[in-house]
């Protein structure tokens, strides 16, 4: 067996880049032997060394946590290294299993869109709903997704952009009424940690595909709908965007559904 390595040795046989070996040999973790034409040469306690420090900073131990260790390397220093060890890549496995379970969610999300019945109105009970709202209106769509980033921002490991039809706007009730360019007076995300809420209740749904210009004309059949079946309007009008830019760039696979509230009048 070889007794010592040169840096592309190493680096090619390990999967460990240059610059890195450069690195840590440059704030002291490893120290490798010179040739006499000046190469570095690596043995086999270097190699060691490099091995603990991708086994380690892989599941997301820092320089100095590696530093401490390879500092004062024993029996005792090993087995507290392993338990902590142990509890990173514990805590690595509930991140990943709340993952997966979040994509499974928004994989589901879209095949169910896809399978939405359109342009029907129904009527539903819906239970209150915790969500994140930014009470800020918009006019233009990349004004709004400025707003829904700024959401997204507030917890980056629930909240995502792709396949979520937690992402949603609320339209001015005047607006629908006065029968003009619909207002869009804030953006929600439904999140069960929201600080707000969207109230439960009665409401009037309907689903279409396409562009997003066709809420006006819809709003305004709900409306109607609500005069014919004894309803009232009781709240502003929802547009949770189930499939949207940011899961395609076809606009004609845009899938929307508006929901109004409406109560009884009899």
């Amino acid at each position: 067996m070889k007794k010592y390595f040169k840096i592309g040795e190493i680096s090619r046989i390990y999967d460990i880049g240059v610059d890195s070996i450069r690195y840590y040999e440059e704030i002291g973790i490893i120290k490798p032997e010179r040739s006499e034409s000046g190469y570095r040469l690596y043995s086999i306690h270097d190699i060691w060394r490099l091995n603990v420090i991708r086994d380690l900073r892989s599941i997301g131990f820092t320089m100095e946590q590696i530093r401490k260790y390879l500092e004062n390397h024993n029996t005792v220093s090993s087995l507290k290294l392993l338990e902590e060890e142990q509890e990173a890549i514990q805590k690595q496995m509930l991140k990943l299993q709340k993952l997966q379970k979040n994509v499974a969610h928004r994989l589901n999300t879209i095949r169910s869109a896809q399978n939405l019945p359109l342009h029907k109105i129904t009527q539903t009970t819906l239970p209150p709903r915790q969500c994140h709202i930014l009470s800020e209106g918009y006019q233009a769509a990349e004004e709004m997704d400025l707003l829904i980033k700024r959401l997204i921002n507030l917890d980056r490991e629930r909240l995502y952009i792709v396949g979520s039809n937690q992402i949603g706007t609320i339209i001015s009730r005047s607006s629908l009424f006065k029968k003009r360019t619909l207002s869009y007076q804030s953006v929600f995300l439904i999140d069960e940690n929201g600080k707000n809420t969207i109230p439960g209740g009665d409401y009037l749904y309907v689903t279409y595909r396409g562009s997003y210009s066709q809420s006006t004309s819809w709003g305004q059949q709900l409306i109607q709908y609500a005069e014919s079946h004894d309803l009232k309007v009781a709240g502003d009008l929802l547009e949770l965007l189930w499939i949207d830019i940011h899961t395609t760039s076809d606009e004609s696979e845009y899938i929307t559904q508006l929901q109004l509230p409406v109560q009884s009048t009899k």
